[in-house]
């Protein structure tokens, strides 16, 4: 067990407080992206930071973004390392992050109950909601209805698809399940 001391835990928060360039709504701590912080020497740190897919082209705004907020708090010298494993998920999304994606207006992914990969269904572009539980469904962001549809696979980023409901008629993103 790897254990953190007090500083480290405060430039955890520190990088972890600044917001993800594609959603700003969230910081990188509640997207579930940054790993770790780790003292080399006394105004030295190295930042693990996961991608939320590989690829991913936030990961240098980020990385610059979380060397300027640590070099505002004193530190010297920062090195942030992009760390594939383990791989980033949307379960790896804080329970916060996901309040303040609904509020957003973007349906948050669905929490996974199994621990078996998400599974890869290739099919139409519009397909109706018939998911086999409610508590499975994307449900609206604006009137939190469950009978929504998908519009595209893809929205503004590749971590979204594009839905609408079918209740209220307005489209959303939902932020998919990885």
């Amino acid at each position: 067990m790897v254990t953190t001391t007090a500083l480290e835990e405060e430039l955890i928060a520190i990088a972890g407080s600044v917001p993800d360039p594609e959603l700003p709504v969230l910081t990188l701590r509640e997207l579930g992206v940054l790993r770790a912080v780790h003292l080399r020497g006394e105004d030295a740190v190295d930042v693990e930071l996961t991608p939320t897919y590989t690829g991913c082209p936030a990961m240098e705004a980020m990385s610059a973004d979380i060397e300027r907020a640590l070099h505002e708090h004193g530190i010297r010298e920062v090195t942030v390392r992009t760390v594939l494993t383990p791989a980033w998920s949307t379960d790896d999304i804080t329970p916060e992050g996901r309040r303040k994606l609904r509020e957003f207006g973007i349906a948050p992914p669905r929490v996974r109950t199994r621990t078996e990969p998400v599974p890869l269904e290739l099919g139409a572009t519009r397909t109706l909601t018939d998911e086999p539980s409610a508590a499975e469904a994307v449900h609206c962001p604006h009137c939190g209805s469950a009978d929504t549809e998908l519009l595209s696979r893809f929205s503004s980023t590749a971590c979204k698809a594009l839905r609408r409901c079918l209740a209220c008629r307005e489209p959303f993103d939902h932020f998919k399940e990885l």
